[in-house]
């Protein structure tokens, strides 16, 4: 297989996933309080959505890459 095909394969798959989930969630650990030896955290999470276009985006370019990695 191709370079290209599998370059393309990958993209596919990649542009499902983020029609899929449509964003990913992280913990971030930040200091509230900081005094002297005292420390005070709180978690929060943060979400980075994923817009439907990038997804669809990297579908079709990911089926130009197989169509082009089977002709070349």
């Amino acid at each position: 297989m191709k370079p290209a095909a599998i370059a393309g394969i990958v993209l596919i798959v990649l542009g499902l996933a983020a029609l899929a989930y449509q964003g990913f969630t992280y913990t971030s650990r930040e200091t509230v309080i900081d005094i002297g030896p005292i420390k005070a955290t709180a978690d929060t999470q943060k979400t980075v959505p994923i817009p439907p276009i990038a997804g669809i985006v990297a579908v079709v370019a990911g089926v130009a890459l197989v169509v082009a990695g089977k002709r070349g």
